[in-house]
């Protein structure tokens, strides 16, 4: 059965393809190369509503369903997978405050992260704690009224540029998920350089000293914040991440696909000998399950069906490793010219290698779906 998307769906994409072709493609190779966002880029994307547009449309945001959001995503991450980090990372802390915020939290920070105005970075990862949240040693002593936070975030995505932080951290054997503006005393943001790809996505290394936290910045309870509002927002991250990597997919297919036609070797176009159709043939699959796998994802989201979280898992799971070997695939296809940074697979394949790591390692997801495997329910169509 063909997956026909509503008016607003096919508009949302459509809306997503002109930002592209005109803002973010011709500045992809060098936002890799400079290893930052052109603030102009960053004005349309707030312009535009793209930073709220899966929020909720009460506080201002544009309430994108599932679908919408997920094929946006791959228009953008076709594209950049630096920008499309950004809108990553910003979403899912901000989708965990739309649910587990107090309305007076609400009603304080979501306006503003809607709009675009304030940039709210996820800040989980430590030195020593990485996939394995909940071995995080971040401190936050209660004092009654105040937390006081120590401890060391690293590879915080768009945490150079962040105005507010949803940084998790320990209260004795307890977790708690707090929200901390970037001006309070003792919080410095690092940048973290010299990385392998999605150069820029304003990764940071997010140092807090004795931050003092009013209570009130809390979000949710004592005791929730891996185990509920972690969770909720790396969900949020392995949704986007898949459609992302579907769309990493297809920039090495097209790319591909274009170098093969007009490429000769002893008087043939690439596209003519047999190896090389079955690599397209093999790109083309991968990016034909990768993509029905994060529809139906998309679907169930909608639905609100309680399968909904594991099948986001699968299909980041298979659209990263996808990503990953297709983009291998690419850079070998345009044998030395692929080694070039005169042709974007160079840079398709340093983006994808961390999607396989982000949100959950491929080795916890493994862990994760055998499990679900073992008692997954049927699933009806």
């Amino acid at each position: 059965m063909e997956l026909r998307l509503t008016d607003a769906q096919r508009e949302a994409r459509e809306r997503a393809q002109q930002l592209v072709e005109q803002q973010i493609l011709p500045a992809a190779g060098e936002i890799d190369r400079q290893g930052r966002m052109p603030p102009d880029l960053l004005d349309a994307l707030r312009a535009g509503g793209w930073l709220g547009a899966a929020l909720p449309a009460a506080f201002g945001g544009g309430g994108m369903d599932s679908l919408a959001h997920g094929v946006v995503t791959e228009e953008i991450g076709r594209a950049c997978s630096s920008v499309r980090s950004l809108l990553t990372a910003h979403n899912m802390a901000a989708q965990a405050l739309a649910r587990f915020g107090t309305a007076e939290q609400k009603v304080r920070w979501l306006p503003d992260i809607c709009s675009g105005k304030k940039i709210i970075a996820f800040a989980l990862t430590e030195p020593e704690a990485g996939s394995a949240g909940g071995s995080i040693s971040t401190e936050a002593l209660d004092s009654g009224t105040h937390y006081r936070v120590t401890g060391t975030k690293v590879w915080i995505t768009a945490g150079l540029m962040a105005d507010i932080y949803l940084v998790f951290a320990r209260d004795g054997d307890k977790h708690v998920a707090l929200v901390i503006e970037r001006e309070q005393q003792g919080l410095a943001a690092e940048p973290t350089t010299e990385v392998l790809g999605v150069r820029g996505a304003a990764l940071a290394r997010l140092c807090l000293r004795s931050v003092e936290v009013p209570v009130s910045q809390r979000l949710g309870p004592v005791g929730a914040g891996i185990a509920f509002v972690a969770n909720a927002a790396l969900d949020h991250g392995r949704f986007s991440i898949a459609w992302g990597a579907v769309g990493v997919i297809q920039a090495c297919l097209d790319a591909c696909l274009s170098y093969a036609a007009r490429r000769k070797q002893a008087g043939h176009a690439l596209s003519e000998f047999q190896l090389i159709r079955k690599l397209l043939t093999e790109m083309l699959l991968a990016h034909t399950t990768a993509r029905a796998l994060c529809c139906r994802s998309a679907c169930l989201r909608i639905q609100g069906d309680a399968r909904a979280v594991m099948e986001t898992t699968l299909a980041k799971y298979h659209a990263a490793e996808a990503a990953v070997r297709v983009a291998t695939d690419a850079v070998r296809l345009h044998g030395a010219n692929g080694y070039s940074i005169d042709y974007p697979v160079e840079r398709y394949l340093r983006d994808a290698t961390v999607l396989e790591i982000i949100e959950g390692t491929r080795e916890i997801h493994q862990a994760g779906l055998a499990s679900y495997a073992l008692q997954r329910p049927y699933l009806e169509f």
